[in-house]
């Protein structure tokens, strides 16, 4: 009876039998999150794990309490908030208004595409680890090398997502608008930017988490505050509750964020079928 309700709470009779993956998982979502967290919870409050390696979920709501009244190493967690959100929405912004446009170019210039393509693809499969020593000695160990890092994280999959965009929009429709009258501009804008526009936000939510992938490692580096900072920080201390809450802030701060990209896209390209 209770998976016979799910359904008729999930999917659309109408579409049954129509496109893969639709109906509304939302239930769905809310009790395979209780069933994981009553998991964790029995698996700790039993002893079948150390506190050390797991500690309990009421141990890490307490410890997160004591990190809002406290903060961790002389530092409270809105300013270690506030440092690493300013890392990660900083490179996050820079990333944007460069990857973007250099996509769109990529895709639709084949002397840009001549140009940058090579570069991207060189240093696209390279882990940030991998580059971090250099970034340091280029820019030093302040807050610009912490941001070059992460935008350099964030910048080859949003180009690469907007230069795949570019290919959407089908010759037919840029043949119509030139039969118009449309100028090239105009085709850029109205044609090719819309028809790329759903592949530019997939790449945006494809980027943000390579930064926050990144924010841990930037924070390695001469960090007084942030996050990763706080987590690497305890984990010296086998602090293991402020590891997992730091984790849980990083993950619900990345899921609101990507939540925030979902609702962007239902308003700016409805067409998707999101």
């Amino acid at each position: 009876m209770l998976i016979q309700g799910i359904k008729r709470r999930t999917l659309t009779p109408a579409n049954y039998y129509g496109e893969p993956g639709q109906g509304d998982s939302r239930i769905i979502s809310v009790i395979a999150s209780i069933f994981f967290i009553a998991l964790w919870a029995l698996v700790t409050e039993m002893g079948w794990v150390k506190p050390l390696f797991l500690p309990t979920p009421s141990a890490v709501i307490e410890r997160f309490g004591d990190l809002v009244v406290h903060g961790f190493s002389g530092v409270s967690l809105t300013e270690h908030l506030a440092a690493s959100l300013g890392r990660v929405f900083g490179a996050f912004f820079l990333a944007v208004v460069t990857a973007v446009p250099i996509g769109i170019l990529i895709g639709s210039n084949v002397w840009v595409r001549g140009v940058f393509d090579p570069l991207i693809e060189f240093y696209r499969p390279l882990p940030p680890l991998a580059y971090l020593p250099l970034v340091i000695i280029w820019l030093g160990i302040d807050e610009t090398s912490k941001v070059t890092l992460i935008y350099l994280a964030m910048f080859a999959p949003i180009a690469l997502s907007a230069r795949a965009g570019v290919t959407s929009a089908r010759s037919e429709q840029i043949q119509a608008a030139y039969s118009m009258g449309a100028t090239k501009s105009q085709v850029l804008y109205h044609v090719i930017i819309k028809s790329a526009l759903p592949e530019i936000l997939t790449g945006l939510r494809i980027g943000i988490g390579f930064g926050w992938t990144t924010l841990v490692a930037s924070e390695m580096v001469a960090a007084e505050a942030g996050i990763g900072f706080m987590v690497l920080n305890a984990a010296e201390f086998l602090v293991t509750d402020v590891v997992i809450a730091g984790i849980i802030i990083i993950g619900v701060i990345a899921y609101a964020f990507d939540l925030f990209m979902r609702y962007l896209e239902k308003k700016l390209v409805p067409w998707k079928g999101y």
